[in-house]
């Protein structure tokens, strides 16, 4: 016998991975839920309502992101979606999916390192080159292509590429 609750929960799990299959705008290989931008879904009755939080505030990503939220939710069937979006708790680049630290390297994106890094600790940052691997790079800019990465250049194979920023 299914219960209502097996029921309710079938449907948010419906819900959810309507909403994380949505990609970010700027990043196109990783999914809203691999950058832990995606933070909860709650179904009540025919109501579904998502919860995001911005990488930044002011993210120019995050009205694109809401919409495409809304067209995968009604896409899967449900009706008048809400997505709201949510600045507390800040995002962090702890809430990275392994998956999408993996995804970001292989797209030619440094990953985020570990908020307990060396940089944490002593203001010194090291960041190996996606293309080659050297530890040999340079900061180059704090800004890249995107307010969440920073321009990078590796001394070893000469290449620039962009380090999605710890936060």
């Amino acid at each position: 016998m299914v219960t209502m609750l097996d029921h309710d929960t079938d449907l948010r799990q419906r819900a959810w991975d309507a909403a994380a299959s949505v990609v970010d705008p700027e990043i196109p290989v990783l999914t809203i839920a691999d950058l832990g931008v995606l933070r909860d879904v709650a179904v009540d009755g025919d109501v579904v309502e998502v919860a995001i939080t911005p990488t930044y505030s002011g993210c120019p990503a995050m009205n694109m992101i809401a919409v495409e939220i809304e067209l995968a939710l009604e896409r899967a069937g449900f009706r008048h979606p809400k997505v709201r979006t949510v600045l507390s708790p800040a995002w962090t680049t702890d809430w990275m999916s392994e998956e999408g630290r993996r995804k970001l390297h292989a797209y030619g994106i440094a990953p985020p390192q570990a908020s307990h890094s060396r940089r944490t600790l002593f203001g010194e940052q090291a960041v190996a080159c996606p293309q080659c691997g050297s530890a040999k790079t340079e900061l180059l800019s704090e800004f890249g292509s995107t307010s969440c990465k920073a321009l990078w250049r590796c001394k070893a194979c000469r290449e620039p590429f962009d380090y999605f920023k710890c936060h």
